[in-house]
């Protein structure tokens, strides 16, 4: 008898109690505690030629590693508060905390990082080579070309700090604005208030004048605060250039590539590798739109499902199907997955007052990870699932790596769940069960190529152009709207109609003030992971150690030398990311074909 999974998660075996947990704010506070003491030591630390403060250096590290660690679990646990309830104030309160926790541990790290910058090649090369420290080289070498792009400690800490009210603080209007936003849908005669989320997954409803109805009411909600979100967006973009002048950075390419630990020449052979290949794309969208019976598709009807003869699956069954599948590419992976959804690792309710999206985050002192999303039985649902599902096992096995070499970029962290997400809709186009079934699931797996090449394309695009225009004051909710539909038009080569001029206030990434350009990292972990996919096939049985051994490396190697170590590749050239596009392609023919 298959197990029933319940899907609503478990916060209370981390912290009892949510937002009003005494046993989390008792952690708070040895977090501070923990913190003041590594501000001491680091503020004594005062490097000399040779080997003489080694153990101090070894001291500072674990001390560092210790409290890094404590504050991720702490986030983690206010980032899942804040989700589970908009509405939840004593959470959003604790998110001004755990802001200012984090702005207090960006002071030390700058302070201890240009300590390091100021040790001579030579002292650091025999500091480094330490048996205690040899594990660490990269993120400590790291740490140290930072600090020599950065302003003064003095400055950067006065930067953090003002931050918190600042730079943070815009962020945390658009999650509130976005909280107390709701899409009144007619269903049946009968008009229903629904949360943006809710509202958003009937987008991929069967009937067009659904659709149609769904995307003007999300249109006339987005348009009603679109002048509240110039304002978030203006303000964050001009924080950040504010900081790049005053460190002196020319590109506002500069930032996000250094956090994702990668090349330019990478990032520009996966956009012209993907240019040159997206006349393809554009014959699906025009297939599509003939199949539907529409001389062009309108943005609303791009993620459209051609059939509704697609069954749909209860969470369990969802659950089953991605642990099942999962087994026959990586049986710990699997068996990974079928603890997270029997320990209740897993937020998936559909019900009101939830945050729009999805996402995996994780608690490292805890040895767990939760994942958030609203499952409503879609085959893009499960999708999702096994998606997130992929970042949380990146994150168990990595454990018991230092926690200092945990930090993986969202590129690569980007690679685990698309890699997941693949096995599955590889999966359900196999296991279909008539022809109409099997071209709508192939069709499903194709909408995931047109979001990466153009969906995302058109992020990047429209976000280069926006730094751009900021450099010269604000931007006008009228001209966000203008760059927002002249990059989708480039993006999908004028394929489709209809745009969506509002999608620049209703993307979270455009907003969010963990990562800038939080668009192309996901496209390079779908095309990154599309060549492990390729490489697993190729490998079979054997393959299942290799993949976590090069999970296991990305939190402390650039993407170009991960490439090479585990797949042999040079990421700066078009020949891989061509191939990996090519798989893609396949499916395009096989859907024409069908």
């Amino acid at each position: 008898m298959q197990q029933t999974y319940s899907p609503a998660w478990d916060l209370d075996v981390i912290f009892p109690g949510g937002s009003e947990s005494t046993d989390f704010r008792i952690y708070v506070n040895t977090i501070r505690n923990d913190m003041g003491r590594l501000a001491g030591t680091v503020n004594s630390y005062t490097p000399a030629p040779g080997k003489g403060n080694n153990q101090e250096l070894i001291d500072i590290v674990k001390q560092l590693e210790s409290a890094m660690k404590k504050l991720r679990e702490a986030s983690a646990f206010v980032s899942c508060l804040t989700a589970q309830d908009v509405k939840d104030e004593k959470a959003n309160l604790l998110e001004g905390q755990r802001n200012e926790l984090k702005a207090e541990m960006s002071g030390i790290r700058t302070n201890f990082n240009q300590k390091l910058a100021t040790i001579d090649d030579k002292t650091w090369d025999e500091l480094s080579d330490q048996p205690e420290l040899a594990e660490l080289s990269f993120i400590l070498n790291e740490s140290r070309e930072q600090a020599k792009d950065e302003l003064s400690v003095k400055e950067e800490v006065l930067m953090n700090d003002l931050a918190v009210d600042g730079y943070h603080a815009w962020n945390q209007m658009y999650g509130t604005i976005v909280g107390n936003m709701s899409v009144e849908i007619e269903e049946d005669g009968e008009v229903k208030a629904y949360s943006v989320g809710q509202a958003s997954n009937k987008l991929s409803n069967p009937v067009r004048s659904v659709r149609k109805h769904v995307s003007e009411q999300l249109d006339k909600a987005w348009s009603s605060q679109a002048a509240l979100f110039a304002q978030t967006l203006n303000h964050l973009a001009g924080f950040r250039l504010q900081k790049y002048k005053h460190r002196s950075w020319e590109s506002v390419l500069k930032e996000p590539l250094a956090i994702n630990r990668m090349k330019k020449e990478t990032l520009e052979a996966m956009w012209t590798a993907i240019t040159n290949n997206k006349s393809h794309f554009v014959d699906y969208l025009q297939k599509k739109a003939e199949l539907l019976g529409l001389e062009k598709l309108s943005m609303y009807d791009v993620g459209a499902p051609l059939t509704d003869s697609v069954k749909q699956l209860s969470y369990t069954e969802g659950a089953a199907f991605i642990v099942d599948h999962f087994r026959k590419f990586s049986p710990k992976m699997a068996d990974f997955a079928k603890m997270a959804f029997a320990k209740r690792w897993i937020e998936a309710e559909d019900r009101p007052g939830k945050r729009p999206g999805g996402f995996c985050t994780s608690f490292p002192d805890s040895g767990q990870t939760r994942i958030f999303m609203t499952y409503s039985g879609t085959p893009s649902n499960i999708a999702t699932l096994a998606h997130e599902l992929g970042h949380a096992y990146h994150q168990h096995v990595m454990n018991d790596v230092n926690g200092l070499n945990q930090g993986y970029a969202m590129n690569v962290a980007e690679t685990a769940s698309t890699f997941a997400e693949m096995i599955v809709a590889d999966a359900s186009v196999k296991n279909a069960k008539n022809s109409d079934e099997k071209k709508a699931l192939l069709e499903d797996k194709i909408k995931r190529s047109v979001a990466f090449f153009m969906n995302i394309h058109a992020r990047f695009i429209f976000e280069n152009r926006f730094y751009e225009e900021r450099k010269q004051g604000m931007v006008s909710v009228q001209r966000l709207n203008e760059l927002m539909v002249e990059a989708q038009k480039e993006a999908y080569e004028d394929a489709v109609t209809d745009y969506d001029p509002n999608f620049w206030a209703s993307k979270l990434h455009f907003h969010i003030t963990g990562v800038p350009f939080y668009n192309f990292p996901y496209t390079f972990g779908y095309l990154f992971s599309l060549g492990i996919y390729a490489h697993a096939k190729e490998k079979g049985g054997s393959f299942e150690d290799d993949y976590i051994a090069l999970l296991r490396d990305t939190g402390s190697m650039n993407v170009e030398d991960l490439a090479e170590k585990h797949l042999n590749v040079d990421l700066t050239k078009p020949d891989f990311w061509e191939n990996a596009i090519g798989l893609c392609i396949n499916d395009v023919e096989e859907f024409l074909a069908l």
